[in-house]
């Protein structure tokens, strides 16, 4: 398989001519090539095109500060939606109440009128 092939493969949006290629100064049938979606290192046979080797770049492990700190974001944050919930579900029943207010001083008003179902229509 070919890294052109290899990257578009894996969704990458660079197809070689993004990439990063670096030539190794003392072996010339060889090229390494950082991908700069995943900065992923590749080594590639420069008379064939074939993938040699693939190494993923390490991610750095998160620090226990970091950790509790996204910790208590995401906890505000619950807060903040549960008491915008709350609130709206206090101003829901006063707004129903509106609502029904108004639904039966229409049908005070409509009284006269015959209901007609919009499914017996056809």
């Amino acid at each position: 398989m070919s890294w052109r092939a290899w990257l578009a493969g894996r969704g990458h949006a660079c197809l070689g001519i993004d990439a990063i290629l670096l030539r190794a100064m003392a072996d010339t049938s060889r090229f390494t090539i950082i991908c700069p979606c995943c900065e992923a290192t590749l080594n590639i046979d420069a008379n064939t095109g074939a993938i040699l080797s693939h190494e993923e770049k390490q991610k750095p492990l998160a620090s226990f500060e970091g950790l509790v700190k996204d910790l208590d974001k995401q906890k505000q944050t619950r807060e903040q939606l549960f008491a915008q919930e709350m609130s709206s579900m206090k101003d829901r029943e006063r707004l129903l109440e509106e609502k029904f207010k108004e639904a039966m001083k229409r049908a005070e008003k409509d009284k006269d009128k015959v209901y007609r179902n919009p499914l017996d229509l056809d």
